[in-house]
């Protein structure tokens, strides 16, 4: 016997009612997990897998075509204003009437098919750096559509601009190379000097830091863009540096096909360094390499550095001990770095300061206890081929560090470093790299020398 129709209907409706709710509910679910639960670290800020950051594969070298004069690129007009170069980088270009209002973060443009928001820094895989770089907003005017009306112009310039942001993780030495001055090196040096820097979120000893080699890529004054209130009109602009690798540039991608090789002829013009090759009898007047030890104030520290240095010196090296932070004179520590034959120190910032090292120098990394050999190679080891330098790696055993001393014997940090790795990043630099310091062992440590003074040149 059929059940009446009034009460088989508010049943099937009710179900029906379910469902959808529950889809509307999976989808509100996922759009916020996405949105707001998705872990700040998408990759560490020196990733689990390092070969995710060697080398971007999808890196678009398409875009550089320089059959023209120095400084001009045949634009393709299938591509769109901003693309992604790499995983990590993004650019914008455009040609036309461009007005930076960099005051309220606007570039008006004309032509332009659509707006347009981006983020000059090239760590884009990166959210927790990415929320500390201004968003720039590419607005159209002058089409049929567009409503925008732009401001007038308070300063006209016939060279192009390059927006690019010192944000993110800007200020530790090594975010400053591998984040941004690699980069721009990549992107501009092809400009050959015809080219107006536009810096947003400049610190002012930041810039200053940096002028010399600034100076070697533009023949102008660099702009604080965010806090200009002029309205600087160009008829060219390139938002963005291209990523390659870390501290890396990519030849065969490169416009006109430059290398790292490149970027530290440049520094050493900039940073008048005589020293072009390392010696294994130092610097001439001199009959003995010269070591210089990067110490560091706070965690991973050398808790034995006066014995080392004395160890060194023992060993025939000619010893300096320098700590170089935010307000070091770099000029004058760059030529520091430069007299050096052998430069060692704990994995840190400091050891970016290879860059001024002389060919064929040696960099020994001392790197802590905790299974970190990784981060040593995408950080520092790879790049210092690139650059022409010895490397050398000092793997800290567990009795040469202060680890030893904060955890009983067997503790799990002790006995698991690559189960802490699974936990991330976060959980990595707590304890393998906030909370250590080391004590190395002075006859391994001596050793360690004479290996280093093997691979220097002969004079």
């Amino acid at each position: 016997m059929k059940q009446p129709r009034g009460r088989q209907e508010p049943r099937r409706v009710g179900n029906a009612a379910m469902v959808v709710t529950m889809l509307i509910s999976l989808c509100v679910l996922t759009y916020i997990k996405a949105r707001y639960c998705s872990n700040p670290f998408p990759k560490s800020p020196e990733p689990l897998e390092p070969a995710a950051v060697d080398v971007d594969e999808d890196y678009d070298s398409t875009r550089y075509k320089l059959s023209g004069p120095i400084g001009e690129e045949d634009f393709d007009p299938t591509r769109p204003t901003c693309y992604n170069t790499s995983k990590r980088s993004e650019r914008c270009a455009a040609v036309g009437d461009i007005r930076v209002d960099g005051n309220h973060s606007k570039i008006y443009i004309s032509p332009l098919s659509r707006e347009w928001r981006t983020k000059p820094y090239a760590r884009l895989h990166d959210a927790v750096a990415m929320d500390d770089v201004r968003e720039y907003t590419l607005v159209p005017f002058g089409g049929a559509n567009d409503t925008a009306v732009p401001p007038l112009c308070t300063r006209n310039h016939s060279a192009p601009a390059f927006l690019f942001s010192n944000g993110g993780f800007a200020g530790n030495l090594y975010h400053d190379y591998a984040d941004v001055l690699v980069p721009l090196f990549t992107s501009t040096h092809h400009f050959g000097g015809e080219v107006v820097f536009l810096l947003s979120g400049m610190k002012d000893w930041w810039n200053e830091k940096f002028t010399p080699l600034f100076r070697q890529l533009s023949r102008y004054d660099v702009v604080d863009v965010d806090n200009d209130l002029e309205v600087h009109c160009f008829h060219r602009i390139v938002i963005g540096a291209t990523f390659h690798r870390a501290m890396g540039i990519d030849p065969a991608r490169s416009p006109g096909g430059i290398t790292v090789a490149d970027f530290k002829r440049t520094l050493r013009r900039a940073f008048r360094l005589e020293r072009a090759v390392a010696s294994r009898t130092g610097a001439p007047r001199r009959d003995r390499p010269r070591l210089l030890i990067i110490s560091r104030r706070s965690s991973r520290r050398f808790l034995n550095e006066r014995a080392m240095a004395h160890a060194a010196a023992a060993a025939r090296f000619d010893v300096r001990i320098a700590e170089p932070d935010n307000h070091t004179d770099m000029p004058n520590f760059a030529r520091l770095v430069n007299s050096a034959d052998v430069m060692m120190g704990v994995h840190g910032a400091g050891l970016t300061n290879m860059v001024f090292l002389p060919s064929r120098a040696v960099l020994i990394q001392v790197v802590p206890f905790g299974g970190l050999e990784w981060l040593s190679r995408v950080t520092f080891k790879d790049p210092a081929r690139d650059m022409d330098v010895n490397y050398m790696e000092y793997n800290v055993s567990l009795e040469e560090s202060s680890l030893r001393d904060l955890y009983p014997e067997g503790h799990f940090y002790l006995k698991h470093p690559y189960d802490v790795h699974k936990k991330g990043w976060d959980a990595i630099k707590t304890v393998y790299l906030d909370k250590q310091n080391v004590r190395l062992n002075l006859t391994r440590f001596t050793e360690t020398l004479e290996q280093a003074r093997d691979l220097l040149p002969l004079p």
